[in-house]
């Protein structure tokens, strides 16, 4: 690795935890928000829309303006954006008349934080000189499970100390960690993602080509993979553990994403030494194996074994579908913001279409999970078919 862009790629890993910080505090604080601010609770779901709604339309609006600002200033703005939001987050409930507007205001300005840090850290990272790019873009991603853990570890260990009712400021902690890293991106190298006289493939010449829909196929599988179960993990914990919903909100999810980021940091480690499209094939069954072992076991504590299993299968997916991106198409913003934005369709969609089977079936949650092998089934369709593809255009 050249050593001139080693503080690029620490700043890139910290952009991620930014990320897991402005998606994942706010969750720990509903009850809170529900009985200090007397906000009913489908409003206060109604803020998870709202943040995750507004990073899917950063997503799509990232395509036109990114390459005319250029990727520092557009760092800069995403960290800014995210440091506002939690500031905001801390200071406006109280200044404003409507606690709820002042907090749905906070969230709207690190989604879009949020929402910039998901299309360009990938690209950032991947213009690094590194040895290996699909294990750096592994070991990148797996910041992100990290930075989730620490988020939920660090403030539950603030709220034992000092009290939850002190959460604003937690807030203005976590905000510093934006603010430190928007400073880093201000003077640390970035490489161009091009080389000189080549050129990315626009949003308009992306979407005229095959190769690009079956990479969004698996993208949109990736995110389903993984939210699919993740949304659900604090139940399993609940059942599986015996504990209360509280403990089971803190365990299933960093359970899950302990083994994520376990699986992410492995392959960061050994992935020179492995297939990328085998090992994506291969965590694809074992993702499978992992929704059978979940609905089918009779036992709690074993289905909540197969969501570790299952959070540690699902870790290379999208990482790995953003390399074979990288190595088989032209690479361009358009690209990486397309593909977060198919990524983040998956996530979105893959809980609902779980959430509407178990509905069906009487709110059995385990026939939802059942029914959501058709994910990890398209996505090994789906590397079948980009490998064809591949060898036609070659």
């Amino acid at each position: 690795m050249n050593t001139k862009y080693q503080k690029t790629i620490i700043a890139c890993f910290v952009g991620f935890i930014v990320q897991a910080i402005v998606n994942n505090f706010v969750p720990l604080l509903f009850v809170t928000f529900h009985q200090t601010y007397k906000i009913p609770l489908y409003q206060i779901t109604f803020l998870v829309t709202i943040n995750f709604g507004i990073q899917l339309g950063i997503d799509l609006l990232s395509v036109t303006f990114v390459d005319r600002i250029g990727y520092r200033a557009s760092m800069v703005l995403a960290h800014a954006a995210s440091a506002l939001g939690l500031i905001f987050l801390a200071v406006l409930p109280d200044l404003l008349s409507s606690p709820y507007i002042g907090i749905m205001i906070a969230i709207m300005f690190y989604a879009v934080g949020g929402g910039l840090l998901e299309v360009l850290v990938s690209p950032v990272m991947e213009a690094c000189p590194t040895d290996n790019k699909e294990a750096a873009m592994s070991l990148l991603h797996s910041f992100y499970c990290w930075g989730h853990v620490g988020v939920v570890l660090i403030s539950t260990i603030f709220f034992a100390v000092f009290g939850i009712h002190n959460w604003k400021y937690l807030a203005i902690i976590w905000a510093m960690v934006p603010i430190v890293n928007m400073i880093a991106f201000i003077k640390v190298p970035i490489a161009s993602l091009t080389q000189e006289g080549e050129r990315g493939m626009t949003a308009k010449e992306l979407i005229k080509n095959k190769l690009f829909w079956i990479l969004i196929l698996l993208m949109v599988c990736a995110g389903a993979c993984e939210q699919a179960v993740s949304q659900w993990a604090s139940t399993f914990a609940e059942q599986g553990l015996g504990v209360s919903k509280t403990i089971g909100d803190l365990a299933g999810p960093m359970f899950f994403a302990i083994m994520m980021g376990t699986s992410r940091g492995i392959y960061g480690k050994f992935g020179d030494k492995l297939s990328l499209e085998k090992t994506m094939a291969g965590c694809a069954f074992l993702c499978l194996g992992s929704y059978l072992l979940i609905s089918l076991s009779p036992v709690p504590a074993i289905s909540l074994l197969g969501c570790g299993i299952c959070g540690f299968s699902v870790g290379i997916m999208w990482p790995g579908t953003f390399s074979i991106a990288a190595k088989s198409m032209p690479k361009s913003t358009a690209l990486y913001a397309l593909l977060a934005l198919g990524g983040d369709l998956g996530c979105l969609g893959g809980p609902t279409y779980v959430g509407v089977f178990s509905s069906l079936f009487h709110n059995n949650l385990h026939i939802g999970i059942l029914f959501a092998i058709v994910f990890p089934i398209l996505l090994i369709l789906g590397l079948s078919m980009q490998k064809q593809k591949r060898k036609q255009n070659q």
